[in-house]
């Protein structure tokens, strides 16, 4: 099988270096096109990123000396590939512009910006959790005048840290949700070297974070209505998010209540049970078992658990009954890889995998 050519929008910044880190060897997609701002266009991948690598691992040789393009020169970039990933740095209304553009020139895009996270026609998916929402692309291409583009979106990165635990109870109608989530540096795009004020501080507020955290799970948990996502009304959910000091992985203190409260053994049953379509489907990505659940009163912890399944999976521990709501757990994810960019290419791959994104004829 001749593997997908894939370009990366934003291919300098933070997510954009872990998609291209993610693809190295991808058995199904290859990237050949990286385009960023003017300014980096014409230069080579390494000149553009120069000391800004963020990575633990090397920068891929294949993308080494790779000549950047402008991304605003849509036509250009989308004759040279099957699809985008979108993780470009610019204002909401910039995006939505720039993806539109690369959707209405037939190149489907799947994106790591919130832009279009609330269009009615655009499936904000989590691959486990909410596949069905896929089937709204036919409308959103009616609306785009397209024949193969769309936009396919995925949620914000801190709801992966409850959001999976909760969804695999919906059996038992989760009603009152209380979080906080905990979340890394390299949320914000930067690193200890960046952002040496981080160091041995908290902070209180991530601008617009807690809004997300409270409304994205229920258009998760919404349904297809005339081609459209509709959001659930319930659970009722209630967020704080605090900047930590930790490199990657977001962790969330959650507390819920439910219609009909289920046993703790219910529960860790139906979590570590707990399968979707990219395990069925055996995607490359996809993690094997999504959802671990530790016995130890101290896990999870970033450090030792983040990259559980390549950090494609999440963990959740210290499950027990509470005072004031039913229960209180801890869940822990991969911020970068399963919240950003290996969220995008599980997604793909899914796409793909349904017959969404193919190859484009030259």
């Amino acid at each position: 099988m001749s593997k997908l050519r894939v370009g990366i929008l934003g291919g300098t910044g933070m997510v954009g270096q872990r998609f291209i880190s993610l693809l190295e060897n991808h058995p199904w997609f290859e990237v050949v096109v990286i385009a960023a701002s003017p300014r980096s266009a014409g230069k080579t991948y390494e000149e553009a990123v120069g000391d800004r690598w963020k990575m633990s691992t090397p920068m891929p040789e294949a993308v080494k000396k790779m000549i950047v393009k402008n991304v605003n020169e849509v036509e250009a970039v989308s004759s040279e590939v099957d699809f985008v990933f979108s993780a470009v740095d610019m204002t909401k209304d910039e995006i939505k512009a720039i993806e539109e553009a690369y959707a209405k020139a037939e190149t489907p895009v799947v994106s790591n910006n919130s832009a279009h996270r609330w269009t009615p026609d655009v499936p904000m998916v989590v691959p486990e959790l909410n596949p069905e929402h896929l089937e709204v692309i036919k409308d959103q291409k009616k609306r785009l005048g397209t024949s193969k583009g769309f936009i396919v979106v995925k949620p914000n990165c801190s709801i992966q840290s409850y959001t999976p635990a909760l969804h695999a109870l919906r059996e038992f109608g989760p009603k009152v949700v209380l979080a906080t989530t905990y979340q890394a540096i390299s949320g914000a795009g930067k690193n200890f070297k960046d952002w040496p004020e981080m160091i041995d501080n908290v902070i209180p507020y991530i601008g617009g974070e807690e809004e997300k955290s409270e409304q994205e799970p229920l258009r998760i948990w919404g349904k297809v209505e005339n081609g459209q996502i509709v959001k659930a009304s319930s659970p009722l959910i209630t967020t704080q998010c605090i900047r930590v000091p930790v490199t990657d992985g977001h962790t969330a203190a959650v507390f819920v209540s439910f219609e009909k409260k289920p046993t703790k053994d219910e529960i860790i049953k139906a979590w570590r049970e707990f399968k979707g379509l990219p395990q069925e489907l055996n995607l490359p990505s996809a993690p094997k078992q999504f959802i671990q659940y530790f016995e130890e009163d101290n896990r999870p912890q970033a450090k030792f658990d983040r990259d559980y399944e390549n950090g494609m999976g999440v963990s959740f521990g210290r499950l027990r009954e509470d005072t004031v709501f039913d229960y209180k757990f801890v869940g822990l994810s991969h911020n970068t890889v399963r919240g950003a960019a290996g969220g995008g290419v599980l997604t793909a791959e899914l796409l793909k995998a349904q017959g969404y994104i193919e190859a484009k004829s030259k």
